[in-house]
């Protein structure tokens, strides 16, 4: 615990404008960011007698070990620059709001020639006009299909539609006029798109201008005698009404607002948010989240608008901002908001009729979410601290493992042989810090000797970041000493000595087998750092655990353990689960600890083990099947996806373009005759694989797709 006072900052340094100060950690992780009018006294405020401190504050800034702040010109700016460090940093003891679901929207995607309606969820997309969210994506397929009728918009995949251009028939939906069928040409691109634009006035609540033409048609139909023409308009409006009674009226005054609603006890709070447009309800979500910081109301719902309209533009942000506190600076609050829409927005409380009803009927659903919430967490922190105290008596150490890595190794017969980390934190997987490994120190299958060095590489990387931070130092060797083991850099294997570089392949490996270009989005310890030592971004190796299990018995846990002796680590636990039995093996123990079959440790360990398990398996398989639908044409310096599959398309297959000559291969577009030369080249280089055999039929595959050769 550290003594605010050691990092205490002088009156005089602190500047009285406004400005974002962010607290870090000794690992120098941005543990907390907040904003304030007048920085000197905000952060003073932090330095006072730790008695007059709220008890969460109280924890911050024992935890912080330094202060900083940035000045900015206005409190609006100060707002902007929070919200983006708290999305960057994601600081532990910020308030951050998490959906309890992925929420399902309506979608229009106007990005493309012919627009299509569907079902999104995740982040938003440019150019792509959303409607919601919805509770179930039903409710949305059930409002599209009442809609087809009158907006014939396509609904159909990239794939579906290239098809049926390319047959000239189009889907059932076009034979049963529910699409205009814009696939084989009944309408031109402009017509379609005006459908789709029509289609999204009528989702943003312009609905009486439409219902009022078609029956206006109808009439005109009927009164010529245009009878079948007036059903069929009949029914039209019909579907609309239908679609607008899925959306009850709950403003009479057709207004677009959100409103927004909190519940909160002294540890937690629930939020729920209406989207009204039109005055119906289109869309509600909630979401929950722990107070790990000293906030009141007025403060969650700061913090609430924040990401929400973070990164809305235009009219994602509504005209009316309804809330039950307003924050604390509610005119840069509603400055913020203003730029965010392009127009002017009203950020109140509602005081009377219609708005105040339901407001109420807001805070309701967020109670309800709240009491739903702690009923479900009641339980789960319960079982979650049992499972951990059982681990940590079990294994004998000095206190629950809030940290827990697992590492597993994954092949198939010796090929493709990679590793898995998963982090558990608290009992709750923390996806963000899994990594993946590749094991190039050797060649060939050995479970044992690969842990050994997936072992070592992780926590190398671990000293190497302390070291760089300054809490580490390891001192000079005594003379006639070896050096420490994590400053020696390992001699490469015959097998990892480094060819030339090629043009399109860059520098050769690092001698510690580590591949940057062999990246994910989960990570890799191949990623290159970007040596800023104080950005306060989560490092990829920076913190270590309190436990280390592996998938494996006594050998891979002997192992683990001798990889961690070699780099002077000796404050980690380090266990492992065997298979056969579920039996827990403690390095120099020959018998295994046995958790009983119920267990919460027991259980824990397994969901620990069988996570990293489904990890290292998953990356194994994307490798091997990138390995086989591998090409001679990814050694060709230059060439790229795109004219990769130009050079397909055009000859058909890898075979046929391996007997075009250099002026044949000179026609495709896009491709010189120096390009034309290197394909050729690595095309003759390279022998032609074995044909493919279908076993079911005894047919022998011609090569087609250039997938393989």
């Amino acid at each position: 615990m550290a003594d605010p006072s050691s990092y205490r900052p002088s009156p005089g340094q602190i500047p009285d404008s406004p400005g974002v100060y962010k607290f870090r950690d000794e690992h120098r992780r941005v543990i907390y960011v907040g904003k304030a009018k007048n920085l000197r006294q905000r952060v003073a405020s932090y330095f006072q007698d730790l008695a007059h401190l709220h008890p969460r504050t109280r924890t911050m800034v024992t935890t912080a070990a330094s202060v900083e702040w940035t000045v900015v010109s206005t409190e609006v700016e100060a707002l902007q620059l929070e919200y983006t460090w708290i999305k960057e940093f994601d600081p532990r003891f910020n308030v951050k709001y998490r959906d309890d679901k992925s929420y399902p929207y309506l979608a229009v995607t106007l990005n493309e020639e012919f627009p299509r309606v569907q079902v999104m969820r995740g982040a938003k997309k440019k150019g792509v006009r959303y409607f919601g969210p919805y509770g179930h994506a039903w409710a949305i397929r059930e409002t599209v299909d009442l809609m087809l009728r009158v907006f014939p918009v396509r609904t159909c995949s990239a794939g579906v539609f290239k098809n049926a251009a390319r047959t000239g028939r189009p889907c059932l939906l076009g034979y049963i006029d529910k699409c205009s069928a814009p696939c084989v040409g009944r309408v031109t691109p402009e017509e379609h798109r005006e459908l789709a634009e029509d289609f999204c006035d009528f989702m943003a609540g312009r609905t009486g201008t439409y219902i009022r033409r078609l029956e206006k048609d109808m009439m005109q139909a009927a009164e010529e005698m245009e009878y079948e023409r007036a059903a069929r308009l009949r029914d039209d409006a019909g579907a609309l009404k239908r679609a607008m009674e899925k959306s009850a009226v709950v403003l009479a005054d057709a207004t677009d607002a959100d409103l927004i609603a909190v519940a909160e006890d002294e540890l937690e709070a629930a939020l729920q948010i209406f989207h009204v447009r039109g005055g119906r309800v289109r869309g509600q979500r909630g979401w929950v989240t722990d107070k790990v910081e000293a906030v009141d109301t007025a403060g969650l719902v700061e913090h609430a608008l924040q990401q929400l309209y973070g990164e809305e533009r235009g009219d994602a942000v509504p005209k009316e901002v309804l809330v039950p506190a307003l924050p604390e600076d509610t005119e840069a609050v509603s400055q913020w908001l203003a730029e965010r829409r392009g127009a002017q927005v009203s950020l109140r409380i509602p005081q009377r009729g219609d708005k105040k009803d339901l407001m109420t009927t807001v805070q309701r659903n967020a109670q309800q979410a709240l009491g739903l919430h702690k009923t479900k967490r009641a339980s789960d922190l319960t079982t979650r601290s049992r499972a951990l105290e059982e681990i940590a008596e079990a294994l004998g150490l000095d206190a629950a493992p809030l940290r827990i890595e697992c590492y597993d190794i994954s092949h198939l017969q010796g090929d493709d042989v990679v590793a898995s980390m998963v982090v558990f934190e608290d009992g709750l997987a923390r996806k963000s810090e899994y990594r993946r490994f590749q094991i190039k120190g050797f060649e060939g299958q050995d479970d044992v000797r690969s842990m050994h060095e997936v072992i070592g590489r992780r926590f190398k990387r671990y000293l190497q970041e302390k070291e760089r931070t300054g809490e580490w130092e390891q001192p000079p060797p005594a003379s006639g000493e070896a050096p420490h083991p994590a400053q020696v850099p390992p001699a490469p294997h015959p097998a990892q000595v480094p060819p030339a570089p090629h043009p399109a392949q860059g520098a050769p490996l690092p001698a510690d087998g580590t591949d940057p270009r062999d990246t994910d989005p989960r990570g890799d310890d191949g990623r290159e750092d970007d040596g800023r030592e104080d950005d306060g971004r989560p490092k990829r190796f920076a913190y270590p655990p309190q436990l280390v299990v592996v998938d494996g018995g006594q050998p891979q846990v002997a192992a683990a353990r001798r990889a961690l002796d070699e780099l002077g680590i000796d404050d980690i636990a380090v266990c492992g689960l065997a298979k056969r039995l579920e039996e827990v093996w403690l390095p120099d123990d020959d018998d295994p600890v046995v958790l009983p079959r119920s267990s919460e440790g027991l259980y824990l360990l397994q969901r620990v083990r069988d996570e990293a398990h489904r990890f290292a398996i998953t990356y194994q398989r994307s490798k091997r099947a990138k390995r086989i639908r591998s090409s001679p044409l990814d050694d060709v310096a230059g060439l790229g996806e795109t004219r990769k599959q130009a050079l397909i398309k055009h000859f058909g297959s890898v075979k046929k373009l391996r007997q075009a000559t250099i002026e044949e291969i000179c026609k495709v577009p896009g491709i010189g005759r120096r390009t034309a030369e290197s394909v050729a080249a690595a095309l003759a280089s390279a022998a032609p694989a074995a044909p493919a055999v279908n076993t079911a039929t005894g047919e022998i595959m011609e090569e087609d797709d250039g997938g393989t050769s």
